[in-house]
C-alpha cells in the first residue's frame, strides 16, 4: 500500500487559492510540476504572505478561519434544471448557539418582489443549517438576506443568488437547418470609398447586407473594445477596457447632430480636409492616431450641438441618452473619467499620472470630475452614439434576414494600465501576467502582458465585472466568441519578472462562469463560441459540450495520422474556419508567406530550420489537395490553375462538414496574403493590426475572383 505524502503548508496554501500543482503540457504526455518558487511568487502576487513554511501555515489557518466565519457565501450560482441542486441556503455559525436563536431569510427577486421565511436555529448546532428559500424564484439575479438572532444580538449576511439554465442557446434554436455560414472580418481593415481610413459601423452595415444577399447567417468581427488608438496600443486583444467600445469605429457622418450643424458639415467638405481623408483611405495601413485626430474634433463639436439642441429641448434622443447613462453607470462614468484624465495628462497609462489621480475613488478624481464635466460627458456621449450605430447594424441584420446577425468577440484580458484596472484595482493582479506555458514553438512560453483577475476577488464581488463583460459582448449580437475559453477554467499566470517556465495555472470557478454565460446567452437569444485552441485540459471539451458552447475547429489543426480529417469527422457543435487572425491566410499559407515572415523576424532560426519549415509546408499542401480530391471537391490531387478556385474548394470542404457554423474570412475571399497579426513579434519588426484589405467592399462584391472563392454548397453561397 502506497504511503500518502503529507503536503507542505506552502502546497496546502497554494491548493486553497487555486494554484494548480501540475499540468499536462501541449504534447499530452509530459507533466510539468509547479515549483515551490512559483507557488511563493504567485501567492505574493495575490497578496498572501508565504515567504517560509511558518508564514504559509499561518496563512492557511487564516483562510480556513475566514471560511468558517462566513455565515453564507457572497454568491451562489445554481442550475435550475439540476435535480440534485438543493433548494436550501446552507448557513453556518462559527460557534454553536447556547441560547435561543432564530433565523430570518428575505428573498428579493430581480423584479423587486420580496418574500420572507423564518424559523429557529437549533441550540448547540455547529454544522451547516439548511434554510429553505421562501419562494421558487425564476432564472435571473436575485438577492438573499439572512439575519441570525442569538440572545438579542444579530448577525447579517447577503448573497447574490444566480439561477441559470442548463445550457446556452443551441444552433438548432437559431437555424432552421442547424447549419449556416457567415463572413468573418477584421473591421478596422475594411476599405470603402467613404470611410475615414478605417472600417466603421457603416461599412459593417454593408457587410451585413452583402452577407444576407449571399445567404449567410452572420458577420463576425474582431473585438470592438476601447483602445488608446496610438503607439503600440492598437491590438484589439489588449484593450484599455472590455466594457466599452472603440470610438475608432464611429461613422462621424452618420451622427444625427451633423444634419443640424452646417458649419461642421462644411468643415468636412473642405478640400483640405477631404485631401487628408483621401490620403488615409489610400494608405495600405490603418493610421490610428491620424484617424482619431480627424474624428475627435468633429465629435467634440457634434457633442456641443447635442447639448445645445437636444438636451436643452429634452428631445427623444436626449432621453435615450439619459436612459443609456443610467443603465451603464457607474462603470460608464468611471470609463469616461479615465479617458478624460488620459487626454489631460497625455498618457493612457494611469501609473504615470499624478499619484492622487491613480485612486479612482479618491478626492482628486472627484474634484477632476466636477471641473471636467463637459469632457467626461463627451466620452459618455461617444459611447452612446457607438451603441446607437451598432444597434442600427443589428437592425439591418434583422431586415437582411440573417438568423444570427452580428457575431462579436470578447478578448481574454485587458491592459494592465487601462481603464478597467484603474477603476477596479481590487479585481486585478498587478504583479503577474497571463500567457501560455512553454511549447515546441516557444521554449519560454508566451507572456501576453495582461493582468489576471483574482478569482477570490471576483467571487467576493459577486461576479459583477464578469456579468458586465458578458452583457456588453452580447449587446446587439446573435453570437459571442469567448477568446481563450480555457480561461473560464484556468489561466496560466507568470510572476512579474519571470518567464513562462516559472509560471503555473490558477483555477477559476468554471461552472459558475459558464452558468452566467448560459443565462446571458438565453436572455440575449445568442450563441456562444469558445476559442479552445492550444493546451486544452481534458475536462474542457465535455464541459463546453454540456453547456452548449460551440468549439473552434481550424482547418490547419484538424489532422490525423494520414493527413487532414475527412469533412464528416468535424464536430457538429462547432464553428469551423480555415484559420484565425493569428494564422496565415489561405493565400499566404499556400505561398509560404508566413514562413518567410517568421524567418525574417527571427522566429525561425537558421537555414536548416527554414528548409525544414518549407518542406513541411509542401507536405501539408499535398495532404490538403489529397483530402479535397478524396472528398470529390477537386477532380484530382492537383493544384488548381488559380488560387481563388483553390480557396473556393477549401471553403466548400468546410461547408460540407457537420459543424453548425462555418466562418469564411473576408481576407480569404479577397486573397490577402499577409495575416493581420504575427504573434510574439513587436511593432518594430512587423506592423500587426494595421494591414488593410486590398479591395473595397464594393469591389469585392463585384469581383469574379471573390465569387470563385465564395463557395459554400448547400449552406447558401455560390
Amino acid at each position: 500500500m502506497a504511503t500518502k505524502v503529507r503536503k507542505s503548508p506552502l502546497e496546502r496554501l497554494a491548493d486553497a487559492v487555486g494554484i494548480v500543482p501540475k499540468y499536462l503540457d501541449q504534447t499530452g504526455k509530459e507533466w510539468r510540476k509547479t515549483s515551490a518558487e512559483s507557488r511563493a511568487a504567485l501567492l505574493a502576487a495575490m497578496g498572501v504572505e508565504a515567504a517560509d513554511e511558518f508564514a504559509a501555515e499561518s496563512a492557511v489557518r487564516a483562510l480556513r478561519a475566514a471560511e468558517r466565519a462566513e455565515l453564507i457565501p457572497p454568491v451562489r450560482v445554481i442550475e435550475v434544471s439540476d435535480e440534485t441542486a438543493t433548494r436550501h441556503l446552507a448557513a453556518r455559525l462559527a460557534s454553536p448557539p447556547n441560547a435561543e436563536a432564530r433565523w430570518q431569510l428575505t428573498l428579493t427577486l430581480e423584479s423587486g418582489e420580496t418574500s420572507t421565511a423564518e424559523g429557529p436555529w437549533p441550540r448547540g448546532m455547529r454544522a451547516d443549517l439548511a434554510i429553505p428559500w421562501p419562494d421558487d424564484p425564476p432564472l435571473g439575479y436575485h438577492d438573499l438576506a439572512l439575519t441570525v438572532t442569538i440572545g438579542g444580538r444579530e448577525r447579517t449576511a447577503e448573497q447574490r443568488l444566480i439561477l441559470v439554465p442548463a445550457h446556452c442557446v443551441r444552433p438548432s434554436a437559431k437555424l432552421s437547418s442547424g447549419r449556416a455560414f457567415g463572413l468573418v472580418a477584421n473591421l478596422y481593415t475594411v476599405r470603402s470609398d467613404r470611410n475615414w481610413g478605417v472600417g466603421d459601423f457603416t461599412d459593417l452595415k454593408q457587410l451585413v447586407q452583402w452577407t444576407g444577399e449571399i445567404g449567410g447567417a452572420f458577420v463576425g468581427v474582431n473585438p470592438l473594445h476601447a483602445l488608446a488608438n496610438q503607439g503600440q496600443d492598437i491590438s484589439p486583444y489588449s484593450p484599455v477596457s472590455r466594457l466599452f467600445r472603440n470610438p475608432l469605429y464611429i461613422d462621424v457622418e452618420a451622427v444625427p447632430e451633423l444634419h443640424v450643424a452646417p458649419n461642421v458639415a462644411a468643415r468636412i467638405d473642405h478640400p483640405e480636409f477631404e485631401g487628408e481623408l483621401s490620403a488615409l483611405r489610400e494608405d495600405p495601413h490603418v493610421r490610428y492616431e491620424q484617424v482619431m485626430a480627424l474624428k475627435m474634433p468633429i465629435l467634440e463639436e457634434l457633442h456641443r450641438v447635442f447639448i445645445e439642441r437636444e438636451q436643452s429641448a429634452g428631445s427623444a434622443r436626449a432621453k435615450a441618452y439619459d436612459e443609456f447613462v443610467r443603465a451603464e453607470d457607474p462603470e460608464l462614468t468611471r470609463f469616461a473619467t479615465f479617458v478624460a484624465i488620459a487626454e489631460a495628462h497625455k498618457s493612457w497609462n494611469w501609473r504615470e499620472w499624478p499619484a492622487a489621480l491613480q485612486d479612482a475613488s479618491g478626492d482628486a478624481v472627484r474634484q477632476f470630475q466636477r471641473e471636467q464635466q463637459t469632457c467626461i460627458d463627451l466620452h459618455r456621449w461617444i459611447q452612446f452614439e457607438l451603441d446607437r450605430q451598432l444597434g442600427t447594424v443589428a437592425d439591418v441584420a434583422r431586415k437582411s434576414r440573417l438568423p444570427i446577425g452580428l457575431y462579436q468577440d470578447l478578448a481574454i484580458g485587458t491592459s494592465p494600465t487601462g481603464a478597467d484596472t484603474w477603476a477596479q484595482p481590487e479585481l486585478f493582479i498587478q504583479r503577474a501576467s497571463i500567457g501560455a506555458p512553454p511549447d515546441p514553438y516557444s521554449a519560454t512560453g508566451q507572456n501576453w502582458g495582461l493582468p489576471p483577475i483574482d478569482p477570490r476577488a471576483l467571487r467576493a464581488d459577486r461576479y459583477r465585472y464578469f456579468i458586465r463583460l458578458v452583457r456588453s459582448g452580447f449587446r446587439h449580437a446573435g453570437a459571442l466568441r469567448i477568446d481563450h475559453v480555457m480561461g473560464l477554467f484556468r489561466l496560466f499566470w507568470i510572476p512579474e519578472g519571470k518567464t513562462g517556465k516559472e509560471g503555473a495555472y490558477v483555477q477559476y470557478p468554471a461552472d459558475d462562469l459558464l452558468g452566467i454565460l448560459a443565462l446571458e446567452s438565453v436572455r440575449h437569444d445568442a450563441l456562444v463560441v469558445g476559442e479552445d485552441l492550444g493546451t486544452v485540459p481534458k475536462e474542457v471539451p465535455p464541459a463546453l459540450e454540456q453547456w452548449g458552447v460551440l468549439s473552434s475547429k481550424v482547418l490547419y489543426f484538424e489532422r490525423e495520422k494520414r493527413g487532414f480529417k475527412p469533412a464528416e469527422r468535424f464536430a457538429p457543435l462547432a464553428l469551423a474556419t480555415a484559420n484565425t487572425h493569428d494564422m496565415a491566410t489561405l493565400a499566404g499559407f499556400w505561398e509560404g508567406r508566413d514562413i518567410e515572415q517568421r524567418a525574417r523576424v527571427g522566429l525561425i532560426d537558421g537555414d536548416a530550420a527554414l528548409d525544414e519549415a518549407r518542406k513541411t509546408r509542401d507536405e501539408e499542401k499535398h495532404a490538403l489537395l489529397a483530402r479535397l480530391a478524396r472528398e470529390e471537391i477537386l477532380p484530382a490531387a492537383d493544384e488548381p490553375n488559380d488560387n481563388a478556385a483553390l480557396r473556393g474548394a477549401i471553403h466548400e470542404f468546410l461547408c460540407r462538414t457537420p459543424a453548425a457554423l462555418v466562418g469564411l474570412a473576408l481576407d480569404d475571399l479577397a486573397g490577402e496574403v499577409d495575416a493581420v497579426n504575427l504573434p510574439g513579434v513587436g511593432p518594430d519588426k512587423h506592423p500587426s493590426w494595421k494591414r488593410k484589405m486590398s479591395m473595397t467592399i464594393d469591389e469585392m462584391r463585384a469581383s469574379d475572383e471573390v465569387h470563385k472563392a465564395l463557395r459554400c454548397g448547400t449552406r447558401g453561397a455560390g
